[in-house]
């Protein structure tokens, strides 16, 4: 007997990696689907030039640093087309900036959501990374077209291609669930993303190469996961000489940032419903 208390079943999201819960995830596979095909509607909907917006960006990127620090300051790029150089560089970096800021703000732009029904969160971070897969597939078309033009083909390090761009993912992912849940609660740090996403570009190597870094300073661009991703991308794509300690340590950092953006989240979940 309970003298007629009516149980009570509390749901809540369970504390730091234990709370990962990879069969809900699972479970909610058909959410995370109709969540980025929204989102993939969403930004090309009412465009003039819809996916070619996915193929512009990175391309005049790239005759901008073409012109200004390919001609004019003459930044080396490997005996390489300065061109295909930083487009094959700019290519993961506009995945990789492109997910932290759409998924930091990701949770902010659902509130309707996570205010009326349960779902894992994390969900929201994750499909705000479906958008930019769809453009980087769209704009890889144009690095094809670049690689014929130049005559250059990779080796057989473009098997380490997909692998190192799994790696980027889990690194923007990573830091847009820390900024996600920060951007909740300290609403400012809308504002701080792209002044981080722009330090972060001149502290990867891509308009420049790591080889003219300092050997003495080599060891500080590798605490940027990626400084030795972008590298290894360049280098499987445009077989060039594969830089392993730089890979391993990057893969390592992007990993590391995975887990921590996990434990970060799991940890301030259970308050965005409250505070959001």
């Amino acid at each position: 007997m309970n003298g007629g208390r009516i149980p009570e079943t509390i749901i809540e999201p369970g504390g730091g990696l234990a709370g990962l819960q990879l069969r809900e995830l699972w479970d909610y596979r058909e959410l995370l689907r109709f969540l980025v095909v929204r989102d993939i509607k969403v930004r090309y909907k009412q465009t003039v030039l819809g996916g070619l917006w996915a193929i512009l960006q990175p391309l005049m990127n790239m005759v901008v640093f073409t012109i200004f620090f390919g001609h004019l300051a003459k930044i080396p790029s490997d005996h390489l087309p300065y061109p295909i150089f930083v487009y094959t560089a700019l290519l993961p970096w506009q995945f990789f900036s492109s997910g932290i800021s759409s998924s930091g703000n990701s949770l902010v732009a659902n509130s309707h959501l996570i205010s009326k029904v349960y779902f894992p969160r994390m969900i929201i971070p994750a499909a705000s990374l479906g958008v930019g897969c769809l453009d980087f597939l769209i704009a890889f078309i144009i690095l094809i077209l670049m690689m014929i033009h130049y005559g250059i083909y990779p080796g057989l390090g473009i098997f380490l291609f997909p692998l190192l761009m799994v790696l980027v993912a889990l690194a923007a992912l990573g830091v847009g669930m820390i900024l996600a849940a920060l951007n909740v609660t300290y609403r400012d740090f809308r504002y701080v993303i792209p002044f981080l996403i722009q330090f972060w570009l001149f502290a990867t190597p891509v308009i420049y190469p790591v080889s003219i870094v300092p050997v003495q300073w080599r060891w500080l661009i590798n605490l940027n996961p990626m400084a030795g991703l972008i590298t290894g991308i360049r280098s499987s794509l445009l077989n060039l000489p594969i830089s392993w300690p730089d890979i391993v340590i990057s893969g390592a950092m992007s990993v590391g940032l995975f887990m921590i953006g996990i434990y970060y989240f799991k940890k301030m979940e259970r308050r965005f419903a409250d505070i959001i």
